[in-house]
Protein backbone atom coordinates (compact mmCIF):
# COMPACT_ATOMS: atom_id res chain seq x y z
CA UNK A 1 0.00 0.00 0.00
CA UNK A 2 2.82 2.28 0.41
CA UNK A 3 3.69 2.29 -2.93
CA UNK A 4 0.47 3.15 -3.81
CA UNK A 5 -1.06 5.75 -2.36
CA UNK A 6 0.93 8.91 -1.01
CA UNK A 7 0.51 8.19 3.08
CA UNK A 8 1.98 10.97 5.66
CA UNK A 9 2.67 9.05 8.82
CA UNK A 10 1.31 11.10 11.97
CA UNK A 11 4.05 11.12 15.02
CA UNK A 12 2.43 11.33 18.51
CA UNK A 13 0.89 7.57 18.53
CA UNK A 14 4.09 5.20 20.17
CA UNK A 15 1.94 4.34 23.41
CA UNK A 16 -0.52 2.99 20.50
CA UNK A 17 1.56 1.58 18.00
CA UNK A 18 4.96 1.04 19.72
CA UNK A 19 8.01 2.95 18.76
CA UNK A 20 9.14 4.16 15.52
CA UNK A 21 5.95 4.67 13.95
CA UNK A 22 5.06 1.23 14.66
CA UNK A 23 7.72 -0.18 12.67
CA UNK A 24 8.78 -3.85 13.22
CA UNK A 25 11.68 -6.09 12.99
CA UNK A 26 11.10 -9.22 11.52
CA UNK A 27 13.84 -12.38 12.36
CA UNK A 28 14.51 -15.45 10.39
CA UNK A 29 13.96 -18.32 12.61
CA UNK A 30 15.52 -22.43 12.73
CA UNK A 31 14.92 -24.99 15.20
CA UNK A 32 17.76 -25.49 17.59
CA UNK A 33 21.26 -26.53 15.99
CA UNK A 34 19.71 -26.28 12.74
CA UNK A 35 22.26 -23.87 11.33
CA UNK A 36 25.23 -25.78 12.19
CA UNK A 37 23.75 -29.17 11.48
CA UNK A 38 22.99 -27.18 7.99
CA UNK A 39 26.01 -24.87 7.69
CA UNK A 40 25.44 -23.64 3.89
CA UNK A 41 21.63 -23.44 4.44
CA UNK A 42 22.42 -21.42 7.82
CA UNK A 43 25.15 -19.11 5.30
CA UNK A 44 22.04 -18.08 3.43
CA UNK A 45 19.85 -17.74 6.59
CA UNK A 46 21.97 -15.40 8.26
CA UNK A 47 22.75 -13.31 4.60
CA UNK A 48 19.19 -13.47 3.70
CA UNK A 49 18.11 -9.26 4.74
CA UNK A 50 14.80 -7.85 3.37
CA UNK A 51 14.19 -4.20 3.01
CA UNK A 52 10.39 -2.65 2.62
CA UNK A 53 11.30 -1.44 -0.79
CA UNK A 54 11.55 -5.39 -1.71
CA UNK A 55 8.18 -5.91 0.39
CA UNK A 56 6.27 -3.23 -1.09
CA UNK A 57 7.47 -3.96 -4.32
CA UNK A 58 6.51 -7.65 -4.46
CA UNK A 59 3.44 -7.62 -1.92
CA UNK A 60 2.43 -4.79 -4.86
CA UNK A 61 2.88 -6.85 -7.72
CA UNK A 62 0.87 -9.39 -6.13
CA UNK A 63 -2.21 -7.19 -4.80
CA UNK A 64 -2.22 -4.45 -7.44
CA UNK A 65 -1.22 -6.32 -10.69
CA UNK A 66 -2.47 -9.82 -9.78
CA UNK A 67 0.33 -12.01 -10.67
CA UNK A 68 1.15 -15.10 -8.89
CA UNK A 69 3.89 -14.67 -5.83
CA UNK A 70 6.21 -16.79 -7.61
CA UNK A 71 6.49 -14.35 -10.98
CA UNK A 72 6.63 -11.59 -9.23
CA UNK A 73 9.18 -12.67 -6.88
CA UNK A 74 11.47 -13.82 -10.25
CA UNK A 75 10.41 -10.16 -11.18
CA UNK A 76 12.02 -8.38 -8.52
CA UNK A 77 14.87 -11.20 -8.29
CA UNK A 78 15.58 -10.40 -12.00
CA UNK A 79 15.48 -6.33 -11.43
CA UNK A 80 17.11 -6.49 -8.18
CA UNK A 81 20.27 -8.67 -8.05
CA UNK A 82 22.90 -6.55 -6.08
CA UNK A 83 20.38 -6.48 -3.44
CA UNK A 84 20.13 -10.45 -3.28
CA UNK A 85 23.85 -11.12 -4.35
CA UNK A 86 24.91 -10.61 -1.14
CA UNK A 87 22.56 -13.42 0.37
CA UNK A 88 24.01 -16.27 -1.69
CA UNK A 89 27.94 -15.05 -0.10
CA UNK A 90 29.21 -18.30 1.13
CA UNK A 91 26.36 -20.45 -0.13
CA UNK A 92 27.00 -23.37 -2.50
CA UNK A 93 24.85 -25.53 -4.69
CA UNK A 94 24.64 -29.10 -3.35
CA UNK A 95 27.43 -30.37 -5.69
CA UNK A 96 29.82 -27.56 -4.02
CA UNK A 97 29.43 -24.80 -6.46
CA UNK A 98 29.01 -21.05 -5.89
CA UNK A 99 25.51 -20.61 -5.11
CA UNK A 100 25.31 -16.97 -6.94
CA UNK A 101 26.43 -18.48 -10.16
CA UNK A 102 23.32 -21.07 -9.75
CA UNK A 103 21.07 -18.23 -9.39
CA UNK A 104 22.15 -16.17 -11.46
CA UNK A 105 21.74 -19.36 -14.32
CA UNK A 106 18.48 -19.94 -13.17
CA UNK A 107 17.27 -16.43 -13.48
CA UNK A 108 18.82 -16.37 -17.00
CA UNK A 109 20.97 -13.57 -15.92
Amino acid sequence: MNTKFAIAYLTGGDEVFGPNLGGATIYTNARAGYVSECPNVGAFIKNLKFSLGLENTVMGSILFDNMEAQKAAETWLKANPKDWEPWLAGVTTVDGKPGLEAVRKSLKL
